[in-house]
């Protein structure tokens, strides 16, 4: 489903990430580890099509996208949840979802919120609060439901639990869990080791914008000096 071929990205002349490769195949989860400024923001980004990719090629499903605006890449079932929610604050709950779905024919949104409300009960009791007066995890949760009426095929998700009380993580872990056995290729950037070592498939961990380790969710479990190595001792 995905695929970084030697991938380097940055800001102007500041290279955030260098010659990054990894595949993600379709219907697995993917968890992309590692300490503040390891690169994990951009390696997400880039792939969106939000940083500038310096070298290398990102191929989705077989194409490559490297070139390709954000939008095009959307359209082609590729969706972000990002760091720190950014949601449109003083759009209601029920607009940043149909904004979520702007790629795609206006008859799918009715029946594409319907599953976000599935997915996310609580919603449905916020859809007209405006989405600045909504706590920490509602925010979280409208954010992957914006993500997801945009049908995709690959969601990225950046920093599933910051911030989050426990019971929300709980509900947002159990949500992701339902989109991944439903068969939903899902990359994820998260600081909760414990979590989601017991959700994803396969583990990258990056130091100082490098791939310094990669292997399936129990090698890490069982290799706690990588962990302490490429974590700067953060614990699940």
């Amino acid at each position: 489903m995905l695929e970084l071929k030697g991938l380097t990205c940055g800001y102007g002349r500041f290279v955030a990430v260098r010659d990054l490769s990894f595949t993600v195949r379709r219907g697995e989860a993917m968890a992309v580890l590692g300490a503040n400024g390891a690169g994990k923001t951009s390696t997400l980004m880039a792939i969106a099509g939000q940083v500038a990719v310096q070298s290398g090629a990102i191929l989705f499903d077989g194409e490559d996208i490297t070139a390709l605006s954000p939008m095009a890449r959307c359209a082609r079932g590729l969706a972000l949840a990002p760091e720190g929610r950014r949601l449109f604050r003083d759009l209601t709950v029920r607009e940043n979802l149909v904004v979520g779905g702007y790629v795609r024919a206006a008859r799918a949104t009715a029946a594409n919120m319907d599953k976000v409300l599935a997915l996310f009960p609580r919603l449905e009791e916020r859809l007209d609060n405006l989405a600045g007066s909504l706590s920490g995890g509602e925010q979280q949760m409208a954010a992957i439901g914006r993500a997801m009426m945009a049908e995709p095929r690959l969601l990225l998700i950046d920093e599933v639990s910051l911030g989050l009380m426990p019971k929300n993580v709980d509900i947002c872990y159990e949500a992701l869990d339902a989109l991944r056995r439903a068969g939903l290729t899902i990359v994820l950037i998260e600081q909760s080791l414990e979590r989601v070592l017991d959700m994803v498939d396969h583990v990258c961990v990056l130091e100082s914008g490098s791939l310094a380790w990669a292997g399936t969710a129990a090698d890490a479990r069982g290799n706690p000096d990588v962990i302490r190595a490429y974590m700067g001792g953060v614990h699940g």
